[in-house]
């Protein structure tokens, strides 16, 4: 049985913390991007602020999305949608994961302080209209249209159905993949 040296505990050591900062670094290569949107509705100013990966992978994977400011008595649907033109410009769609009543791929949540909470992927706003969310995005959409080559994707903020017309809420944080 040979006894590890001194010499051969630091090498081990060393190796195991370049593994961890590799590890670390690759993690935080994946940065968030923030987008940031003031809007009036009635005699009250909202700012928003949605935070969300720059990149994800094109295959799939479950991101985590933040928001704050936003108005508790609107909800809003959180998911990656199809975009064109700027903020509140048109109705981000067509969304990966369409109308998912029952959940079942996590593509997008709702954030109602009514209904948050009694159905799948859906919660109540926190303190100061903020949330933090977890979604699945992939690069191509339900209707067969692939991010980045046959559209411009990002993971979004828009009104809910109770007011699905109001662009007022649409936040877009644009997203790449690889």
């Amino acid at each position: 049985m040979r006894v590890p040296t001194s010499r051969t505990v630091v090498r081990a050591g060393l190796a195991v913390a370049s593994s961890a900062a590799l590890t670390l670094g690759l993690a935080g290569s994946a940065s968030a991007a923030t987008s940031t949107r003031s809007v009036v509705d009635g005699s009250t100013t909202y700012n928003l602020s949605l935070t969300a990966p720059g990149t994800a992978s094109a295959a799939g994977q479950v991101i985590i999305v933040s928001g704050s400011g936003y108005n508790t008595a609107q909800g809003v649907y959180v998911g990656l949608c199809a975009v064109e033109g700027g903020q509140g410009d048109s109705k981000p769609t067509p969304c990966l994961g369409g109308q998912d009543e029952t959940g079942a791929t996590g593509a997008s949540h709702w954030v109602n302080n009514v209904f948050g909470g009694l159905f799948a992927n859906s919660s109540k706003f926190g303190t100061g209209g903020t949330f933090g969310v977890q979604i699945y995005v992939k690069a191509t959409l339900d209707d067969g249209s692939v991010c980045g080559q046959d559209v411009e994707c990002a993971v979004v903020t828009r009104a809910d159905h109770f007011d699905s017309s109001d662009r007022k809420y649409d936040v877009h944080v644009p997203i790449t993949f690889q």
